[in-house]
């Protein structure tokens, strides 16, 4: 089993989300023009259903995994290990079990009653089996993340991309023939054989850790049969008396994370419907109110959250890492971890930032042809940074035993976002703006919680100077990108939105480097060209 340090596993991540966020553009960008944005809103509105039966499963029992693991690998104890990951495994195995029985069962119900678009029933039927295979394939996430080894999670998400690409056209453009609701259910069953794909590559590391370690192992015929003994089935030996309060901590670790989640979860649920409600009371209609939807949520979102491939990899990085530093009394080295993810979280974000309110109408018609949505990108581009420094922020809390905390906030900016909702996207003149508005003061509002949770339990402080020097920054950046951008010296369109950025970034970097946000021991850790900079 190879270990990574902090940085070099949120790299490893970092690698790997950037190549699935590149990936996953291509049905972005692909499937608006086959089913067009009315498809791909029938096709979200699923999505926040299956999130919030996720989230039951998962939302705590893989972060709960991943912590004590760490905990446990850092005291030497392989046999609490393995308690650990076959109490979550089939703890998961019967909530994912029971979640989809009931989950198929209501489906009829749910899509007559609570969806305004009842042609959502065919995306539901095919998203019924990701419950089990995401629940499963998260628990080995969790293993391997405790393990500080993120190679394994980086190559199943890699994998799983990949596969569900290219399935999730196919069938969306095979099955479109028998209506449109059937050509957003292909695209939700490409999304199946995806995860199945990910559940594999999951499958075979286990295996091949497990061969390692049974082959590096020497131990006594005694000690051979002390593991035997571990291994009993619930039914006999010692480990049903050692389980049963495994269990229990598990369980106890897992619920204030889910129930935080879970808020978040629900409140994307709730979002869908009083959403598409409210444009209904606006006096639009159905089909008009499911593609502003779907826009929303299936083409701009997706822009915004770009960034995330950084700070996803840096939030799962930071659990294990924090955790550690924590159970070790560290304070120093929880202070240094968190400094570098919102370092790294400020620097990488900030140029998307610029580049998604400069051009957001040129990026919406190269990436979708469909230049009539790009208002929304230029009213949500300002709140990216707060989504991208909220992620780290989050984990800490959850690292630090301040799971709690974290659900404080998230509800309450849940509830202020579901009352703007209601209140401004029923209104004639703003219609879907008005849900934009509620999502940014809901981001902004979280963020700065978090924020504020965070200095209050480990006095952190990030230095207001770099925000500064950022700020400057992206501003000299925007100026040089556009610039660029009005020379039109490129005989397309998309060439000269990519010199702009690409102008706008190399002058992003320089300034970083003058200002010194970035020095040498930042590159250093870099992979493949970080021995340049290694003294």
């Amino acid at each position: 089993m190879t270990k990574q340090t902090f940085i070099k596993g949120a790299l490893i991540l970092l690698a790997a989300g950037i190549v699935n966020r590149i990936l996953a553009f291509v049905p972005r960008i692909a499937l608006p023009r086959i089913i067009g944005p009315e498809g791909v809103g029938i096709y979200q509105l699923g999505y926040p259903f299956l999130i919030v039966l996720l989230t039951l499963i998962t939302g705590g029992i893989p972060l709960a995994v991943a912590k004590w693991i760490a905990e446990a690998e850092s005291q030497g104890d392989a046999k609490r290990v393995k308690h650990i990951f076959r109490s979550a495994m089939a703890l998961t195995l019967m909530l994912a079990a029971a979640l989809t029985a009931l989950f198929v069962w209501l489906t009829p119900w749910i899509t007559v009653h609570l969806m305004t678009d009842p042609r959502v029933l065919q995306t539901f039927r095919m998203m019924s089996p990701l419950l089990l295979i995401i629940g499963v394939s998260a628990v080995y996430r969790g293993y391997f993340q405790g393990k500080q080894n993120m190679i394994p999670t980086a190559l199943s998400q890699t994998v799983e991309t990949v596969i569900r690409i290219i399935f999730a056209l196919l069938f969306a453009k095979w099955l479109l023939p028998l209506g449109l609701a059937w050509g957003a259910a292909g695209a939700m069953l490409g999304v199946v054989a995806g995860e199945v794909a990910g559940f594999a590559v999951l499958l075979l590391q286990y295996a091949r850790e497990r061969r390692r370690r049974s082959a590096a192992s020497s131990a006594p015929a005694d000690e051979q049969a002390s593991d035997q003994a571990a291994r009993v089935p619930a039914y006999g030996g010692q480990a049903p008396t050692e389980r049963i309060p495994v269990m229990r901590r598990l369980v106890s670790l897992s619920v204030p994370v889910t129930a935080s989640r879970m808020i978040g979860s629900f409140s994307y649920l709730l979002e869908s419907i009083f959403t598409a409600r409210a444009l209904l009371m606006a006096g639009i209609a159905t089909g008009a109110a499911t593609a502003q939807y779907g826009a929303l949520q299936g083409m701009i979102i997706p822009i915004l959250l770009l960034p995330t491939a950084l700070t996803y990899s840096l939030a799962v990085s930071l659990v294990p890492s924090l955790s550690e530093a924590a159970a070790k009394g560290d304070k120093k080295t929880i202070h240094i971890r968190l400094h570098q993810s919102m370092r790294l979280s400020l620097v990488t974000g900030a140029p998307f930032v610029v580049v998604m309110l400069l051009f957001a109408e040129p990026i919406c018609r190269v990436l979708y042809d469909h230049a009539e949505i790009a208002p929304m990108l230029k009213w949500i581009a300002p709140v990216g940074l707060f989504i991208y420094l909220q992620a780290p922020l989050q984990a800490a809390l959850q690292a630090l035993d301040k799971p709690a905390t974290a659900l404080t906030n998230t509800f309450i900016g849940a509830v202020v976002k579901l009352v703007l909702i209601l209140k401004l996207a029923s209104m004639p003149s703003l219609g879907i703006y008005g849900a934009l508005i509620a999502i940014n003061i809901n981001i902004v509002l979280v963020t700065v919680l978090h924020w504020i949770s965070v200095m209050r339990f480990v006095g952190f402080r990030m230095q207001w100077l770099d925000f500064a020097k950022v700020g400057a920054a992206m501003m000299i950046m925007g100026a040089a990108a556009l610039w660029v951008m009005n020379l039109r010296s490129l005989p397309a369109l998309w060439l000269n939105l990519a010199a702009a950025c690409a102008a706008g970034v190399v002058v992003y970097l320089i300034l970083m480097v003058a200002l010194r946000i970035i020095d040498r021991s930042d590159a250093a850790r870099l992979p493949v060209i970080g021995r340049w900079f290694r003294t």
